[in-house]
């Protein structure tokens, strides 16, 4: 089955589907760093790298209108979140930084659970981008919807 015909999100696997431009400030590096209980005294620099995880924090950044959740058609009722990860292709960004980002589809698939049940598994893949338009980092978000269309 092609992803088209799995399910909505199919028709827009290569798409870009939003862009953004995040800045990466030293607050907000310090904020998260104390709530994810990360204590290496770089994260007190005056020009910080972010930690690993801190580009999650892009999604306050992405456009909300329509959700990603409208323009992926998912039912949020029977939504799972199947992993998040992120791959840093060169220096972590730093305070200061502006990363520009894009948002599209990597991949749709279907696939059975251990039980049985019928789920959409789709791949969203935001990759980071300096200034000058080279790619730093990619975050890959696994979005699973369970149950028949």
């Amino acid at each position: 089955m092609s992803p088209t015909e799995i399910h909505p999100a199919g028709r827009l696997v290569g798409k870009v589907l939003f862009s953004y431009e995040m800045p990466v400030e030293r607050g907000k590096i310090r904020e998260f760093a104390a709530a994810t209980g990360a204590t290496d005294p770089v994260y007190q620099q005056p020009r910080p790298p972010v930690p690993p995880t801190f580009l999650a924090t892009s999604m306050h950044w992405e456009p909300h209108d329509p959700s990603l959740a409208v323009r992926l058609g998912l039912n949020l009722a029977r939504v799972l979140q199947g992993g998040q990860e992120y791959k840093f292709l060169d220096t972590l960004p730093r305070a200061g930084d502006v990363l520009h980002a894009e948002t599209s589809v990597e991949s749709v698939t279907e696939k059975r659970s251990s039980g049985g049940v019928l789920m959409t598994v789709i791949v969203v893949l935001t990759r980071f981008a300096r200034a000058d338009g080279h790619v730093v980092a990619e975050g890959r978000a696994t979005v699973i919807e369970r149950g028949g269309r």
